[in-house]
């Protein structure tokens, strides 16, 4: 131990100190201070929703009474700037390391480097660890050294890999540093206000945040509910999936652990021949290797957030219509199972991946509603809100992804209904208005005879709308918006306007997906600034940003085969784990990718000039021999 080291542990959504590699090194080397810091100016439009910021403040909660116990105090930071917050600290103690766990969305990736940039420079150590996933980044490539863009491809390639065990046991004690830091309460973060703690009050009968309780939740999910994962997933009512999802964003859970568990029982079923057990496994690590994929792709396209990956989407004619909007966040669009799921959302913060499919689905093909607006509503509201399993789930269902549904594809609500909700149950649950309507119309009610109707109590356009749009009509529209994309398209490429790309999927030949290299381009040194790799793009960008304007209510350059169905969505989720009703929430229509916040661009952007600026400050060869790194 390097008794005179006083290191900095960082923590963010990393919430435990069960296989936390940044903390076990720091305990290692000495003397630890940990610290969170909460700077919401810095999260711009993506600043957590209620639910998910109530979920943060118990787990900060149950984290600094884990601490306290090991000997070392939690300290909590309200600031304008992440990284004058911890300079500070590094002043208060006389720190000489900063330690913290990786993240890969675009606007975490720029704020590390300047954080790495500067600490550097002032000769601070820095060192950046993995315990956010499987494998990083950086390690996964095809045999020509570029990126993957669909999932079967990268997950294959993901499971004939090494890995690194979770090996990282709680430290027994830790060393407090001395000197005095500034340190507010929890309540002083302002994670939730008065007016919120009433309904979040609610969210603590069918939740329990915190390291210790994911633990108990993982157990109990292998031990009694794995084996019947695969037939139980598909119920769209009650408590049929492992509702780990909350723990692994917050990092309470190691996703190595989860892995490495579910992998051993698969091992056993398979050698007892028991192939629904070998099934169920198979399906639940597929949902852990999307979660992989989505920051695998937030890496590797950092601009995801805002635009489609699949190049032609940006000429898609978006519907800009705030009216429409409006209907389907309140429940009120027509189609029961789709206003079902969001009258639940709206309650609780939580739904199940199969409506969050099915609503999401039907905001992109039937309301022609940019997809960007429905990602950001369910990162406002979900309780379980996790940015880049937003993305990918957003761009799978908006034909944004090589792999994921076809922009043309539409699925009934109607016939969706009948599938994962047979008897109806769901729909009553959360449409009262409903209750009475024979299972037989429960799913189409405007098709009902007017004395099912009055008798069920049911006045459509009153107590409950027609369809905001009918099946045929929304086929209509998206066919006529599909033919206005590929003429757009078309023109663009005719005049030379389009920015010049490459295309890393055979099976799309007309998708147009920026290529990213990787091969070769191992991690940061360890004593660098510069340890967590950011790629470098290999295509021209155009010089002047596109435009992205409202113009006749429709986005006219909105920038915006199959994983399996039932992963489409990379968050776990239940509807009777919870019950809450919201108070005190507005939502702010967000606008198209041209109203992005400045402060969002500027990182997006941010970001692409540090993938440019790592390829010429690095030596690959001695970062791989400082790093320790093993290359594949």
């Amino acid at each position: 131990m390097e008794s005179n080291c006083k290191t900095i542990v960082w923590f963010r959504r990393d919430l435990r100190i069960e296989d936390n590699p940044a903390l076990a090194a720091a305990a290692r080397d000495g003397i630890v201070l940990p610290v969170f810091i909460w700077c919401p100016t810095e999260e711009g439009q993506f600043l957590p929703g209620r639910v998910s910021r109530w979920w943060l403040k118990q787990s900060l909660i149950h984290l600094e009474q884990s601490l306290k116990s090991l000997g070392a105090e939690l300290v909590l930071i309200k600031a304008q700037s992440t990284l004058s917050a911890l300079l500070d600290c590094i002043s208060a103690v006389g720190a000489t390391k900063v330690v913290f766990n990786h993240l890969y969305d675009p606007v975490s990736l720029v704020r590390d480097h300047n954080v790495k940039q500067t600490l550097s420079d002032m000769g601070v150590g820095v060192q950046s660890y993995n315990g956010e996933l499987l494998h990083e980044p950086w390690e996964i490539y095809n045999d020509d050294g570029n990126a993957f863009t669909t999932f079967n491809a990268f997950w294959n390639k993901c499971l004939g890999m090494q890995m690194e065990p979770a090996t990282h046991i709680p430290p027994c004690r830790l060393v407090p540093a001395g000197g005095k830091v500034e340190n507010c309460s929890i309540e002083a973060l302002g994670l939730e206000d008065d007016s919120e703690k009433s309904s979040n009050a609610l969210l603590g009968r069918g939740w329990s945040p915190g390291w210790t309780n994911s633990d108990k939740a993982f157990s109990e999910f292998v031990e009694n509910h794995l084996i019947n994962y695969s037939k139980d997933r598909v119920r769209v009512g009650g408590n049929c999936t492992s509702l780990l999802s909350p723990y692994l964003h917050f990092g309470e859970l190691s996703v190595k652990k989860v892995f490495q568990c579910v992998r051993m029982k698969q091992l056993v079923w398979k050698n007892e021949q028991n192939l629904a057990g070998d099934e169920s496994a198979d399906i639940f690590l597929k949902a852990v290797g999307l979660r992989e994929y989505s920051r695998y792709i937030c890496f590797n396209y950092p601009f995801t957030h805002e635009r489609s990956l699949r190049g032609n989407l940006k000429f898609f004619p978006w519907n800009a219509d705030q009216a429409r909007f409006k209907a389907w966040r309140q429940g009120r669009t027509g189609y029961p199972l789709v206003d079902a799921g969001m009258r639940e959302l709206w309650a609780t913060g939580w739904i199940h991946n199969r409506i969050r499919v099915i609503v999401s689905s039907f905001f992109v093909k039937f309301l022609l509603l940019p997809w960007q607006w429905g990602m950001k509503y369910f990162w406002d509201t979900l309780l379980d809100a996790d940015l880049e399993s937003d993305i990918l789930g957003w761009q799978y269902i908006s034909g944004s992804l090589p792999d994921g549904h076809e922009i043309e594809r539409m699925d009934s609500p109607q016939v969706q209904g009948f599938r994962f909700d047979p008897d109806g149950e769901y729909v009553r649950q959360w449409l009262p208005e409903l209750a009475r309507i024979p299972t037989v119309w429960i799913h189409h009610p405007w098709d009902a005879p007017v004395d099912v109707l009055t008798s069920a109590g049911v006045d459509l356009g009153s107590n409950y709308p027609h369809p905001i749009v009918d099946v045929d009509s929304a086929r209509v529209g998206l066919t006529e918006a599909i033919s206005i994309m590929h003429a757009n398209e078309a023109a663009a490429n005719a005049n030379g306007t389009d920015e010049v790309v490459f295309d890393n999927s055979e099976t799309y030949a007309n998708s147009s997906i920026p290529k990213v290299v990787v091969k070769g381009r191992p991690p940061f040194s360890a004593i660098s600034s510069y340890d967590q790799r950011v790629p470098s793009m290999q295509h021209s960008r155009s010089k002047k940003r596109q435009e992205r304007c409202l113009k006749d209510g429709r986005i006219d350059a909105g920038e915006t085969s199959k994983m399996d169905d039932d992963l489409s969505s990379t968050a776990e989720s239940s509807s009777n784990k919870k019950r809450s009703t919201s108070s005190g929430y507005s939502f702010s229509v967000p606008q198209c990718s041209s109203a992005m916040s400045n402060s969002t661009s500027a990182q997006v952007q941010d970001s692409s000039d540090v993938m440019d600026r790592w390829q010429e400050e690095n030596d690959p060869e001695q970062m791989m021999n400082e790093n320790g790194s093993t290359k594949l």
